[in-house]
């Protein structure tokens, strides 16, 4: 056997429990804290795992002493990037079967928009949806119930999400018509926990493809500036 080969294998086997017990001492240090469940990741940065939880993302330190919480930025390159929202991508990426999408005929940029059909400014961009389409703007829509899970607006937007025709309904309930009760398999709350891993706190909020997150209504001519402006491309799947 290449003894290249066996010295890898040797050092895998030794790295292997050290690697468990990085991950031992990281969730116990989380069940301190009162976090129970956990994806726990490597990060870019030697030292630190990255933990996906429902409450938002965490860098820990390898011993689990250190806790840090917010966006992790790599700043090497001549435009910042959010490494945190790029890891975040993948999550977004398996819930495309699931986004109400109003396409843009000629379509130059993809937004996904966290929304709720209880906000006014949420309302205020659905109004204007041919306006983002008509600029080449595509718009994916994702729920994110600022009253919280297993609130009124939740149940009601998982209505939306499960009807015969999700786009009519959310058109109807964003125009202030009634909602009517459906379910399906679509579990609303993974829309919400990405949504607050995110960082999101309230509605709109609109996601680039290149996971710059802006908060707040942007107006069809605002958008299109800020997406020419950073040179954002189509997103995979949109």
């Amino acid at each position: 056997m290449n003894k290249s080969l066996v010295l890898f294998s040797f050092m895998a086997l030794a790295l292997a429990p050290l690697a468990h017990a990085d991950d031992a001492a990281i969730k116990h240090s989380l069940s301190r804290l009162g976090i129970h469940s956990a994806d726990i990741q490597p990060s870019p940065v030697a030292g630190l795992k990255t933990v996906l939880t429902e409450s938002g993302v965490l860098y820990v330190s390898d011993d689990g002493r250190h806790v840090i919480q917010g966006p992790l930025y790599d700043v090497g390159s001549d435009h910042p990037v959010n490494v945190t929202n790029q890891l975040l991508g993948k999550r977004l990426n398996a819930l495309q079967k699931e986004m109400i999408i109003f396409k843009a005929p000629q379509e130059k940029h993809v937004v996904t928009v966290f929304t709720d059909i209880t906000c006014g400014y949420c309302h205020k961009l659905h109004e204007q949806i041919k306006d983002y389409n008509a600029l080449g703007i595509t718009i994916r829509y994702l729920a994110f119930p600022r009253q919280g899970l297993n609130s009124q607006t939740e149940r009601d937007m998982a209505s939306v999400w499960c009807s015969a025709n999700p786009k009519d309904a959310f058109t109807q309930a964003m125009n202030g018509g009634n909602v009517q009760p459906a379910t399906c398999d679509i579990d609303i709350s993974k829309h919400y926990t990405l949504g607050v891993q995110y960082g999101i706190q309230g509605t709109p909020a609109l996601l680039l493809d290149n996971g710059t997150l802006i908060p707040g209504y942007q107006s069809p001519k605002e958008l299109a500036a800020i997406l020419d402006q950073q040179g954002t491309g189509q997103a995979s799947g949109g």
